[in-house]
């Protein structure tokens, strides 16, 4: 990667860190986290709202674990990890899947295999899509030497789009509990393995087939793993904030704290304000989920009850298809503290 003399581009909605790392684009360097996990564990569990830098932090694992290091020239991680042994990647990502009728979910699982079977020449199975996923992960370790990262993106979507028919929201619930303990039944195939979303389903509905996993949503040491704090805004886009009152910009955006003292700016609003110099609901006009809305209008919520609430982990392990709180609701989706009517 040719280095930059100066940063030009603003990486709105741009999910992939090769193409804001090759572009020279502005990037706050999350790889010191990165580091940190794969130093100290394996199975991790993440919930971020929609639009918080959760898929460009899966595409930065993905991007360390086979090796890339050109792009990661000056940044935290490259002169602390070990590019002569890259890992193969196992990548599901479930943001462009519509699961709302028997069977979506079972094709789209079976394309993205064929696709990653077919770039890694690995013969597929004529077997289930669960035996298929389990095939990939030995087939590559063995043929590599090499253990494997397990990535998922939008891990709970499937689910959330069809929050409204509950049939079909269980059985795309039970149908990826089935899929994801595939990952445990692999443990010995795989060094890494790295699941985010939105919401943060209940353990034991969703995840009782891969209970190794360590929930980190609410870990201080990670509350600022997604989104821009302070300190970003200053280093990474000091040329971008002249004219701005930092005190008016906190009250819009700086309302995100996961269990820390310490808040960040949600990223897709900050990037447009700098882009724009304009005040405005950017995340919730383009990235408040329909089921959302919904739910809050069929529960008849009233916000001012929601005013000063802190959402305990207690509360939040309890969100599964039928028994939603509304509390846990609005605190996975990411209606922030501070939010302002335009």
């Amino acid at each position: 990667m040719t280095s930059c003399e100066r940063k030009q581009r603003l990486p709105i909605g741009v999910q992939s860190f090769r193409e804001i790392r090759e572009e020279c684009g502005y990037y706050v360097d999350k790889t010191g986290f990165a580091l940190r996990l794969v130093r100290e564990g394996k199975h991790y569990f993440l919930s971020r709202p929609r639009r918080f830098g959760k898929s460009l932090f899966v595409d930065t694992l993905k991007e360390l674990f086979e090796g890339n290091r050109e792009l990661f020239e000056g940044l935290a991680v490259e002169p602390q990890w070990d590019w002569s042994e890259p890992h193969p990647v196992v990548w599901l990502d479930f943001s462009g899947v519509n699961a709302t009728k028997e069977g979506d979910l079972d094709v789209d699982v079976g394309e993205q295999l064929r696709d990653m079977e077919n770039e890694a020449g690995v013969a597929p199975l004529d077997a289930s899509v669960r035996g298929r996923f389990r095939h990939l992960i030995r087939s590559l370790h063995r043929r590599t030497g090499r253990r494997v990262a397990v990535l998922v993106d939008e891990y709970d979507k499937p689910i959330l789009d069809a929050l409204r028919q509950p049939e079909t929201a269980r059985a795309n619930r039970d149908y990826l509990r089935g899929l994801y303990s595939v990952i445990k039944s692999c443990d010995a195939h795989v060094r890494f393995c790295f699941l985010t979303g939105v919401s943060k389903f209940s353990k034991v509905n969703l995840f009782s087939g891969l209970n190794n996993l360590k929930d980190i949503t609410l870990d201080r040491r990670f509350s600022s793993i997604c989104g821009y704090t302070e300190g970003d805004l200053d280093t990474v886009f000091s040329d971008r904030l002249e004219g701005l009152d930092r005190e008016r910009v906190r009250e819009w955006y700086n309302g995100y704290s996961w269990g820390g003292k310490e808040r960040v700016y949600n990223p897709f609003d900050m990037l447009l304000l700098l882009d724009t110099h304009e005040y405005s609901n950017w995340w919730f006009e383009t990235g408040t989920p329909t089921f959302l809305i919904d739910l809050l209008l069929e529960k008849r919520v009233h916000w001012h009850r929601l005013d000063g609430m802190v959402a305990s982990g207690q509360l939040l392990s309890k969100f599964d298809v039928g028994d939603i709180a509304p509390e846990a609701l609005m605190f996975q989706a990411g209606i922030p503290d501070g939010s302002r009517e335009a």
